[in-house]
This record gives structure tokens, C-alpha cells and sequence, in this order.
């Protein structure tokens, strides 16, 4: 697909809903898509910052493939400014200096390798190093490897529609239900974040929502209702919700961490809103997915690993109500 267009002043990115307008040599706000020569050039381009072999349940995803490895490359890079990052080191930088140079080949047959079933773009925002991932993605597809984006949700409708029979899975970051938040803190646009959480959801897509709970920026009772609300009214009730405990990090630093009570709060807002399958991250708490129907445990995770798994063709092995996910 084409990346930008052409305007009187130089050109539009279409790689995010920033839609930055560029001069000729200037950068988007995410500073790896420049305006060179009256064209798009994305500038980490097979430019790898991160490079590793995870489990799956890590991106958070534990409806999708569960117990496979996923490849997770990451570049420099992000359209968001996010004060807690726990990937600040590469995504609020653009220095290629510790970037590797490789191929979607190199890529791909890296994932061959390593008995890998997915290729994950993560760690900074996938949007960002969209064209290399698209290559990339389409040469997995050929190879039978399913593509993750992790993502913060930020991405054009033009990508998003591109990606159909593309990516197969996302799991998004919902940061806040406040407007105002997104705007000030993150630099970003909860309207535009929400907006591709309904187009993934009407498109051929699994996905997974992440709300790390932030202490006094995104915990009240509230606002964790709104969240729930519209992940039950919009995506589904059997959509899963990863709610996460902050630790300091980055710019928040002095900040305490996520209490078990406002985890507790999260969680049980998505009970009175119907949500089917929540789960707490970053604490020591097994992950456990049962059946909404017989309550039967029927997946347990001690952290990233799988110590039970009963559901091997996606259908409850005691009263056979299917389980929304793709597990095969």
C-alpha cells in the first residue's frame, strides 16, 4: 500500500492518526517516518532495537495460541509519550545505534528455527515500523506463522484496513477512558484509540485489551466502569481484559505502585459489566481461564507458563461450551 500522500506543503504520513503533515526532510512525531525527497521513508526499516523469544502469554495474549512461542521484534520509535513506559530506552529515542540491520527473510527464518508460531511486533508501537512489518507478516503468512501486533491502538483506518488477512491478533493498550489524559499525558487521541478498537472488533481480528492501572491517573471506580463498559458494549463480552499493576518506572519513578485493591476494583468492574475472561498481570497471581458456563478451571498459568491446559480444540471438556479464542 502507499504510506502517505501527497499534499501542497510536502507530504501526509497515513501510517497513525496523528496523520502528521511533513516538509520536505522533516519527521513525524514519532521520529522514524521522514518526508525525504517528496516521499515517505520509514527509517527503521529492518532496523531491529529488540530482538527475543517469548512465550506468548507474555505480549499479554492468553486466548490465542497459548503455550506456542512468538518471535518479538521491536524498532526505535513511538507516536506516544508515554510517562510510564517500561520500554522507554528505545521507543522515546530515535538513535539506531544499537539497531541491527535485518531482512524479513532473516526474520521469518529466524521464527522457522525457533519452533516459533507467531511473529510479534512490539515492544515500541508497531505503527510506527508498519512497512517492514507488512513485508515481514506476508512472508510468515506463506510460511504458516500467525502475526501479533501489540499495540497502543493508535493506528489509521487505512493500516487498519490494509491489515486484514495480514495480522491475525492485537492486543491493545487502553490506557484511560479520559480524553483529556490521552491528550496531556500520553499525547495521543482516546476517540482515535477507541475508534480502531471498533474496527478491529468488525474486522477478521483477535483481540486481547490491556489497562495497566495507573495509581491516581486511571484507577478510580469510574473510570475503570467505562472502561469495562465499552469493552463489554463494543468488542464483547468474552473479549479478554488484562488488567496490570504499575511499578515506577521511567518518568514515574516516585510513584507507588498498583495496590491489590485497585486491581480488585478493576477486576470487579468487569464482573458487573459481564465480562467473561479478566485477568491480573504483573503480580503473583496464577492466570487461570475457566469456563464462563461450568466455572471449571480449564487453562492455569503460574506467570508466563502453562501448568494445565484442558482445551485443546477450544471447547469446555466438561459441559462443551465453546470458548472464544483460537487455540489451534
Amino acid at each position: 500500500m502507499r504510506y502517505y500522500e501527497t499534499t501542497s506543503k510536502g507530504i501526509r504520513c497515513l501510517l497513525c492518526r496523528h496523520y502528521c503533515n511533513l516538509s520536505e526532510g522533516q519527521s513525524g512525531i514519532c521520529g522514524v517516518n521522514k518526508n525525504e525527497n517528496g516521499r515517505l521513508k520509514n527509517l527503521v526499516y529492518g532496523k531491529v532495537a529488540a530482538l527475543n523469544i517469548d512465550p506468548i502469554e507474555k505480549k499479554p495474549l492468553y486466548h490465542f495460541l497459548p503455550g506456542s512461542r512468538a518471535l518479538s521484534i521491536g524498532t526505535v520509535g513511538c507516536n506516544l509519550q508515554c510517562p510510564f513506559c517500561q520500554n522507554w530506552q528505545i521507543s522515546q529515542t530515535g538513535d539506531l545505534s544499537f539497531s541491527k540491520q535485518v531482512t524479513p527473510r532473516q526474520v521469518v527464518d529466524a521464527a522457522l528455527r525457533n519452533s516459533c508460531r507467531t511473529i510479534a511486533y512490539t515492544y515500541n508501537e508497531p505503527a510506527v515500523f508498519y512497512p517492514f512489518a507488512r513485508d515481514t507478516a506476508l512472508l510468515a503468512k506463506n510460511e504458516g506463522i500467525k502475526n501479533i501486533f501489540v499495540t497502543n491502538g493508535m493506528e489509521s483506518p487505512e493500516i487498519i484496513e490494509d491489515m486484514e488477512g495480514i495480522i491475525d491478533a492485537f492486543n491493545v493498550d487502553l490506557k484511560s477512558f479520559n480524553p483529556s489524559y490521552y491528550k496531556k499525558m500520553l499525547k495521543g487521541n482516546l476517540n482515535g484509540v477507541l475508534d480502531t478498537l471498533k474496527r478491529l472488533r468488525q474486522g477478521n481480528f483477535w483481540i486481547e485489551v490491556t489497562t495497566l492501572v495507573v495509581p491516581g491517573e486511571n484507577d478510580s471506580t469510574d473510570e475503570l466502569n467505562n472502561i469495562a463498559a465499552f469493552i463489554a458494549g463494543e468488542l464483547g463480552n468474552t473479549t479478554p481484559w488484562h488488567i496490570s499493576a504499575f511499578y515506577p518506572h521511567y518518568k514515574m519513578r516516585e510513584k507507588s505502585p498498583t495496590s491489590m485493591g485497585a486491581l480488585a476494583r478493576a477486576y470487579d468492574a468487569g464482573i458487573k459489566h459481564g465480562l467473561k475472561y479478566i485477568y491480573k498481570g504483573n503480580v503473583a497471581e496464577q492466570g487461570i481461564t475457566s469456563c464462563p458456563e461450568c466455572h471449571q478451571p480449564l487453562i492455569i498459568r503460574n506467570g508466563y507458563r502453562i501448568v494445565k491446559n484442558v482445551l485443546p480444540d477450544g471447547r469446555c471438556p466438561y459441559c462443551n461450551t465453546k470458548i472464544d479464542g483460537v487455540w489451534n
